[in-house]
């Protein structure tokens, strides 16, 4: 009977189990929302929100008022008849996240009807009463009939029962504290708890017209020892009475409306399933333990004493069910059995709205107003005026930064200069240099030695101190804007490196038109030279009427090396 109780139950998990994955679980409270929370924990939401509390207050939540139908079991000496219906109702309410409790009031109706027959009833009350004739042995040993004739009458134990119980139950969720997900459409659940049972229990004893059922004949027959047929023969020779009230403790038990009434202690589990914020589909399995052998109307079967305590036979019952749970409540947020507490602290993480973030703090510590991560002279003397690389502002190119320089702006042709930035000029330049020399020196000399630039093997990727050596070309190159420089990249014995040479000399180019604004007119293209090293481009100043490619095509596009 229990498996296939389980397989209905299975089926019914299978059904709604594609439903709900496709339902859409929305998002948890707004934290800042203080008409959640209630008044007497207010205070403690407001120093939450000033930033002198780290903790939010437990918001205000709904109560779950569910109804649910089943198959109702008891489990005793008499084999059970399924299915039988059961009944339920609850309240149920959060005190946390994870514990909860509620009140469930059940109602079920239990059938039990025995296949084997049997014949040690001499102290079962109902049927002896009623006449049939059970073995009883004497002090003296001897056996002797309960009716006195000399035959022994076969029964085969039956019962109806109506139970009604009203507990009280801790229930405690397990998933839904989760870490990589907001909320769940699936709760499961386990609960347990105390409650008190009344129940009425009577057997099938007599036919309709208060005669004795003649169970002999079912025993004489072909059909008995098979279980299936036995119980159909039994079912077509008895009729569905339960006229007879059975056994029920008598005084020793306290009656209430009439009936025994039991403490009991029930446990179980089960799982929802949410359909909305509102609705949730709930499939149980729960068991209610009790310390009486009644339940099912027959004491321990084939006991002498007929007492349970002896053989720890103490009856049981079962409900498996599924229901419909509704969340009531207006001004509140969902059970909090559905809500995951680390929502708030995740997505505060994520997108801060009541965080209390520090103010950035970028280091400068040369205190030139460039940040370290960009100041391409992170030790500029203080008070010195810069560039936005955080260079030190050299006007006339000689060398010595404007706030050291005594001259600002000393002509090109009395360079060198010395350390306070004073240029040499003895006499007018006419009269000093032949025009074709001044000529001649012009570029080089205004614009000094340039630096080179180094790259990675197979690389074509300009390095941090690459780039800061080409902000240097930049600044010597916009201070003497009438010079051209000659980009000059070496190796050319394969096309691979003839290529790498071609990207060499373009990044340098590149690099100095889009990042330092030079104007492109102003580089010779000059690449696959012999005599220096492959991964270095060297740099110079144009000669006087020197004229060159300011973009050359690739010789070997497809050989075009990725920058590593």
């Amino acid at each position: 009977m229990a498996s296939k109780k389980y397989t209905l139950l299975a089926a019914l998990f299978c059904m709604f189990t594609s439903f709900v994955f496709g339902q859409k679980v929305g998002s948890s409270y707004d934290v800042k929302d203080t008409s959640l929370i209630p008044t007497n924990r207010m205070p403690q939401h407001t120093e939450f929100l000033n930033g002198t509390y780290d903790f939010p207050a437990k918001p205000r939540n709904q109560w779950e008022v569910g109804i649910k139908a089943g198959a109702f079991t008891i489990s005793g000496d008499v084999p059970a008849v399924f299915p039988t219906p059961g009944f339920g109702i609850h309240v149920r309410k959060a005190f946390g996240y994870i514990f909860s409790v509620r009140m469930e009031y059940m109602y079920g109706i239990g059938k039990g009807l025995s296949w084997t027959s049997s014949q040690n009833y001499a102290h079962n009350t109902p049927w002896v009463a009623a006449g049939y004739s059970a073995p009883l042995r004497t002090g003296t040993g001897q056996i002797v009939t309960t009716s006195g004739r000399p035959t022994i009458d076969p029964i085969f134990y039956n019962y109806k029962t109506k139970v009604q119980d009203l507990s009280l139950q801790g229930v405690v969720t397990v998933n839904n504290i989760r870490f990589h997900k907001a909320k769940t459409g699936i709760t499961t659940y386990a609960f347990g708890g105390i409650g008190g049972t009344i129940y009425e229990a009577k057997v099938n004893v007599l036919d309709a017209n208060g005669q004795r059922y003649n169970f002999a004949s079912i025993i004489n027959s072909g059909v008995y020892k098979n279980r299936r047929d036995t119980r159909k023969a039994l079912r077509a020779l008895m009729d569905k009475t339960y006229e007879t009230p059975a056994e029920n403790d008598g005084t020793r038990r306290p009656k209430l409306f009439g009936q025994t009434f039991l403490p009991t202690a029930t446990f179980g589990a089960g799982i929802a399933f949410k359909l909305s914020n509102r609705l949730n589909l709930a499939v149980e399995d729960r068991w209610t333990v009790t310390r009486n052998d009644l339940l099912d109307g027959q004491r321990w079967q084939e006991h002498p004493e007929g007492d349970p305590a002896l053989t720890g036979q103490f009856d049981s019952y079962n409900f498996a069910s599924i229901g419909l749970n509704i969340n009531i409540g207006a001004k509140a947020v969902e059970p909090l059995w559905w809500l995951n507490p680390l929502d708030y602290a995740y997505s505060e993480i994520r997108n801060p709205r009541l965080m209390r973030l520090p103010k950035p703090v970028l280091p400068d510590s040369d205190g030139d107003g460039v940040t370290d991560q960009f100041d391409l002279e992170p030790n500029t003397p203080k008070g010195c005026p810069v560039d936005t690389h955080g260079v030190s502002r050299d006007t006339d190119g000689d060398g010595v930064p404007d706030c050291k320089d005594k001259e600002l702006i000393t002509p090109t042709y009395c360079q060198p200069v010395d350390a306070d930035g004073v240029g040499k000029c003895p006499c007018p330049p006419e009269s000093c240099f032949p025009k074709q020399t001044v000529a001649e020196a012009t570029c080089a000399t205004k614009m000094g030695a340039l630096p080179s630039v180094a790259f990675k093997t197979n690389s074509n990727n300009l390095s941090e101190d690459a780039k800061a050596v080409l902000a240097t070309v930049g600044s010597r190159m916009r201070n003497n804007p009438e010079c051209k420089v000659v980009v000059v990249g070496y190796c050319s014995s394969s096309k691979k490196e003839q290529q790498l040479s071609w990207d060499h000399v373009n990044a340098v180019i590149t690099y100095l038109v889009e990042k330092e604004g030079i104007n492109a007119d102003r580089f010779i293209f000059n690449y696959g030279q012999e005599g220096g090293d492959c991964n270095t481009v060297d740099l110079r100043a144009a000669n006087e009427g020197e004229e060159g490619p300011t973009t050359v095509p690739a010789p070997h596009p497809n050989l075009r090396k990725k920058g590593k």
